[in-house]
């Protein structure tokens, strides 16, 4: 009744909206608009208010029924309409491209929503199955934080639950994952399957409790968090498990590409509008990607040169592979690296950039139950409010296979000047709304980050002739995806 009540509150906010005059109040209108969207996107997914750093949800996880889903997605098309009735013309240069992207933000959950991307809430890299590393976001600092946080352990059922009902209606409609990457799934979800509550992922928190909480009380939160692991989260994590690997990883796909679900090929196409910001066909991106390989292998034999080795170019690859100067073998040796390389960078940046984030950010190691299966690296941004940090998380899953000379490209795409640079100044843009401080716009937040990984050279962080052989293996590895991705996708390899 209460997700009711929002969401007739919120459409009563658009109605506002779409019934304010225009004239000489089209910007007061808009803004309106972006605030009470805002909100309403904060209170429908908890997870991503955690994420922004507001608190106000932080013992409930989203709403993922039909009725919850089919709310939202009349809500978005409620904006829409909104938007409609703001005459851009009565608007400010920069309020006519808030609009446009606002339009953009919410034509894009339409599209996804019409295709069906809610019935594959599961990947190898994301899913139900790791939502315990929400509590790296949180400061768990009070009695509030760790009751919220039982809550949320309390609730973790229903949601789970919800997740299967949503993966079951993708079995139906033929919406199904790959079976080569939902093989990875089962073992993260036998992770969750503990015997002992104490051994559960989510009862991290509860490891180590600040002194400022009386003993009593940390006792208390300590077995009330160990009798909801026990009574739901270990039981709706099995339930989890025997449909995933009875029902869901059967009916996956046997091919890998998209064009093998209904509406696929129409769905890519789609996508590459919507991540490149362009019209160009999955043909031309993979003309591209030819082109950019065959480019960046030349500027790879520059280098082969220079280091004066004498062999092939697959003779120089296994050189790098295999020579124990270019790997650690110790995780915390690697993490101590990338920490080095991050602060070798920071006193750089004042020459390069007239303009510089508050925020700071920091090294973390990429939680160990997900490492086997993630990337390299990855970057998390920074709370809204300013009272938790950005971090760069590094993969220390198999060091022996996180190649040292890649360490400088890497901290330079994930850290600064790559996405902490431009994420944490986009954040303390104050003047502009809070949608377009957040703006996840694909093509601009990587198209920055391959942009500074460039800058690497100029700041000195490629002078070892290896490091900037890192940074070409970084280039290439986004160039043979545009390849590989269209193959896939279109081609139907």
């Amino acid at each position: 009744m209460r997700l009711l009540v929002l969401s007739l509150s919120f459409l009563a906010a658009i109605a506002s909206v779409q019934a304010a005059p225009a004239a000489g109040s089209a910007e007061a209108t808009l803004h309106q608009l972006f605030e009470a969207e805002w909100e309403r996107g904060l209170r429908e997914d908890p997870l991503r208010a955690t994420y922004l750093g507001d608190r106000r949800y932080e013992d409930r996880w989203p709403d993922l029924s039909p009725a919850a889903l089919a709310r939202r997605h009349a809500a978005d098309q409620a904006v829409l309409e909104a938007l409609a009735a703001i005459p851009s013309d009565s608007l400010s240069a920069n309020d006519r491209l808030n609009q446009k992207l606002f339009r953009r933000l919410h034509q894009g959950k339409l599209d996804e929503h019409a295709w069906g991307l809610q019935y594959l809430p599961i990947t190898q890299r994301d899913g139900v199955q790791s939502v315990h590393e929400l509590a790296e976001l949180l400061p768990f600092a009070t009695i509030g934080d760790y009751e919220n946080w039982i809550a949320r352990l309390n609730g973790l059922g229903p949601y789970l639950d919800q997740t299967i009902d949503l993966m079951r209606e993708g079995m139906r409609r033929g919406l199904v994952q790959p079976r080569i990457v939902m093989q990875r799934v089962p073992a993260q979800i036998a992770r969750q399957v503990v015997e002992d509550p104490a051994a559960s992922p989510f009862f991290g928190p509860f490891a180590t409790m600040p002194e400022s909480i009386p003993a009593a009380e940390r006792q208390r939160l300590r077995t009330e968090a160990l009798r909801a692991i026990e009574r739901e989260v270990v039981p709706a994590f099995r339930r989890l498990q025997v449909f995933f690997d009875d029902e869901y990883l059967p009916a996956s796909r046997d091919t890998v590409g998209i064009w093998d679900t209904p509406g696929g090929a129409e769905w890519y196409q789609q996508r590459i509008r919507w991540f490149t910001t362009t019209e160009l066909t999955a043909d031309e991106i993979h003309a591209i990607g030819l082109r950019e390989v065959a480019r960046i292998r030349g500027e790879m034999q520059k280098v082969i040169d220079q280091v004066g080795f004498k062999g092939s170019f697959d003779e120089f690859l296994h050189f790098l592979r295999t020579d124990p100067q270019f790997r650690y073998t110790d995780p915390q040796q690697l993490l101590q690296a990338y920490q080095v390389m991050a602060k070798r960078i920071d006193p750089l940046l004042p020459a390069y950039f007239g303009r510089l984030p508050r925020m700071p950010y920091g090294v973390r190691p990429i939680p160990a139950e997900s490492a086997p299966d993630t990337t390299t690296a990855y970057y998390q941004g920074p709370a809204l409010d300013g009272r938790r940090a950005g971090y760069y998380y590094v993969n220390l899953y198999k060091p022996e296979e996180r190649p040292t000379y890649e360490i400088p490209v890497l901290s330079i795409h994930e850290a600064v000047p790559g996405h902490h640079l431009q994420i944490a100044l986009a954040q303390e843009l104050g003047e502009q709304p809070k949608f377009r401080r957040s703006l996840q716009a694909t093509a601009f937040i990587e198209g920055w980050a391959l942009y500074s990984e460039s800058l690497g050279e100029e700041m000195g962080l490629y002078a070892d002739p290896y490091d900037k052989f890192g940074q070409l293996t970084y280039e290439m590895w986004r160039a043979v995806r545009l390849v590989v991705d269209t193959g896939l996708h279109r081609k139907r390899w």
